[in-house]
Order: structure tokens, then sequence, then C-alpha cells
């Protein structure tokens, strides 16, 4: 079992789509998250920040750049960047300086002002790019990639496209009074299926958007969190694992696999490895968890997640969602903050902003879509490359 360290505060800037400097979103949810600590900004001693970029390429050196505009203190800084697992990894930067005694208090922060529609790669030539030769070998934007994954659930495991809108629906429902969410509003299975259809199966209410938004945590170790609370909320684990050779599923962005001829396939796949890890780290398991927040790039992709982490074997996600499992009220809700459907992508900030979600719900403070009695939560995503990530929190 790792070592844990204390959230201190959490802070959010609301998604959308403002028109402004994403460093403007950084600053105001690392204000909050100090504030919601009891601290002030000369108390920090470290920064980590996520790298706002653009199809590999570093947009803004993101740690100091936060500092700067908080105002020059001294701070030690580091920055990081593993596409949407970002937040994951700046988390443990900050995490393992607290642990090895470097640092007491330290502030995670990531924000991003993004391009409208889907994303695509910047102009020039770079043939070695997977990121680039996909969009144009294959024209394949993010949501045929969406697609794609649906497809196979399809044919494995005999999902049904109402089974993907039950999805949207259930967490429409969940953020529609979230403050921070992008879209406060809910939909039936009626409005799901009248949307356009943007890469069959999947229609547009069913495919998360691009947005703007910030978030950030201030973390601490536990003999400093002692001193200000009884009963901090704890990182018990931080998992930012890569795939094992060979890697035989496609994963986004690339369109083929590693060979199994020389090698047997791992007994573990990639995205059940990432959660695997956090568990060891925090010793605990998929049956500990009150809620998760998974990376829900689509409603249909959601469904994968439940297996990946462990609620259920593979095959009987959708038995988990029309049993009503994963709403609020059931037996493990997942995204209860209404997901990326509510919220859209804000790269390097959604990560971050899945462990203030889960925090939240740790201390009771979630409001309207508190799960009741939550003692631990569980986030997961992936970045492209293979970027695992994976955030346990307990009280």
């Amino acid at each position: 079992m790792a070592d844990e360290v204390a959230v201190l505060g959490v802070g959010m800037h609301p998604w959308g789509k403002w028109g402004r400097n994403f460093v403007e979103y950084g600053v105001a949810a690392a204000r909050d998250a100090l504030a919601d600590a009891g601290l002030e900004w000369s108390d920090v001693q470290f920064v980590a920040g996520g790298d706002t970029m653009r199809n590999g390429y570093p947009g803004y050196v993101a740690a100091a750049t936060f500092a700067q505009a908080l105002g020059w203190n001294g701070a030690q800084v580091a920055s990081a960047y593993g596409a949407c697992a970002t937040g994951a990894q700046a988390v443990a930067t900050a995490r393992a300086q607290i642990l090895a005694g470097l640092c007491d208090v330290a502030l995670v922060v990531g924000a991003d002002a993004a391009p409208k529609g889907f994303f695509a790669p910047t102009g020039g030539d770079r043939p070695d790019d997977p990121d680039w030769l996909r969009f144009h070998l294959l024209g394949a934007t993010n949501p045929i990639y969406f697609g794609l994954y649906a497809r196979r659930r399809m044919e494995a495991f005999g999902a049904t496209e109402l089974d993907f809108a039950k999805v949207k629906v259930k967490n429409s429902q969940h953020g529609y009074t979230n403050p921070n969410a992008r879209y406060k509003k809910t939909f039936t299975i009626d409005d799901v299926f009248a949307s356009p259809m943007v890469s069959d199966p999947l229609r547009l209410l069913q495919i998360c958007a691009t947005s703007d938004g910030g978030a950030a945590i201030v973390l601490s170790s536990m003999e400093y969190a002692r001193k200000r609370t009884t009963d901090p909320v704890r990182v018990a684990a931080v998992s930012t694992v890569t795939p094992q050779f060979p890697q035989t599923i496609i994963e986004m962005p690339n369109f083929s696999t590693d060979s199994a001829v020389s090698e047997p396939i791992p007994d573990t796949p990639f995205k059940d490895s990432i959660a695997q890890v956090a568990y060891e780290q925090a010793g605990l398991g998929p049956e500990d968890l009150s809620l998760a927040e998974v990376y829900d790039l689509s409603s249909a992709l959601e469904l994968d997640w439940y297996e990946n982490i462990g609620l259920c074997n593979p095959g009987d996600a959708e038995k988990l969602l029309n049993d009503g499992d994963t709403t609020i009220g059931g037996r493990i809700p997942v995204n209860p903050s209404g997901g990326l459907g509510c919220f859209g992508e804000a790269v390097p900030a959604q990560a971050i902003a899945q462990v203030c979600e889960v925090t939240w719900h740790l201390r009771g403070d979630a409001g309207d879509r508190q799960v009741e009695g939550a003692n631990v939560g569980l986030t997961i995503n992936q970045g492209l490359f293979g970027h695992g990530s994976s955030v346990i929190l307990k009280k």
C-alpha cells in the first residue's frame, strides 16, 4: 500500500466556450482551490502544471505560466503532458515531491482553451507522427474512433444503440445541476435519437464536445494536513501505466496493433491494467468503491470502462446500466458529475476535474448530485500514445 497525501482544497473554472486565454481559467481554479484549503498563494512550495498542447507540440509551459500569473513566489515547478492523462501525471508529480519530503504543500493546475469542432492536426507535414497520419491517411477524426469502438462493443457483447442512449440520458440527469458543467440540460431517449448521426452508431448528443475550462487541487503531506483539519480526503493511489507488449487492441490514434506472433498476449489488457495498478497501490478493490468518474469520450465508451475498472465482467456492463446500478442512488454511481458528455474536453484539466468531483462527494459537498455515504472514489481515463490515468481517493 502506497503512502498517502491529503487533498486540502479543490477548485474549478466552469466549462464552456468563453473565448479567453487558458491562463485565466487555471488561475481562477487555483484561487478557488487555495481558498478552499484556507491557504495563501505564498504558502505553496511546488506547482505541477498540466501543459496545453496541440497535436504533440507544447503550446505553453504551464507550471511557470500559472506561477507567473498568480505572482512569482519562488515556488519550484514541473510541467507534464500526457494528452488526456496530463492532469493525473501532474498529480503524480506533486504527490512524489510531497512523499519524498521535498515540500509540504503543492498546487496542481490545468486549463485549456480548446478549438471549435473536433481536435485536428496543426499545419505542416509530419509523416512520423501517428496522430498526423491517422487524419491524413485515414481521415479518422476522434469521432470516427468512438464510432468504431461502439461497433466493436455491439459486435462483441450485443450492445444496442438504445443502451448507448441510456448512458447519455443518465449522465445528463446527473450533470444538469452541476454548476461547473457546460451543458445543464436533461435529455430523453427521443432527444438522443433525434440528434444528427455523426459517426454511426453515435449521434451528436453522444459525443463529447471540445471545451474551455480549468481545474486545480491543493495537495499536502498528511502531517501538514492534520494541523488544519481532522478528516482530510486522501490520495490513496495514482496510476500512470503504459501498455504491455504486445498491445493487440487498437487505441486512438493508431490504426494497427503490435504483432502477437513472438510474445503471448498479456494477462491484463492495457485499459484493465490502469485501474488494477491503482487498486494494488491503495490496497483496495472495485468492491470498495462508492463512485467512479470515467472517461466518457462517447456514451458507448462509458460501458467499456465499467468492465475495465472491475465493476462487472466483460459483457455485463449493459445489465449494470439497465438495472440502475450506475445511477446516483444505485449500487455504484458512475459519472455523477455528468461526465464529459456534460462538460466536454478541456484536455489538461479533465483528470484534475475528476479528482475535484470525487473530493466533493467524499466530503459530502456535491449538492443535488451527492452520492450518499461516499468514502472511496476512483477516477480513470487515458491519453493518446499509451498514457493510463487513474486516481483513488478515500476518506
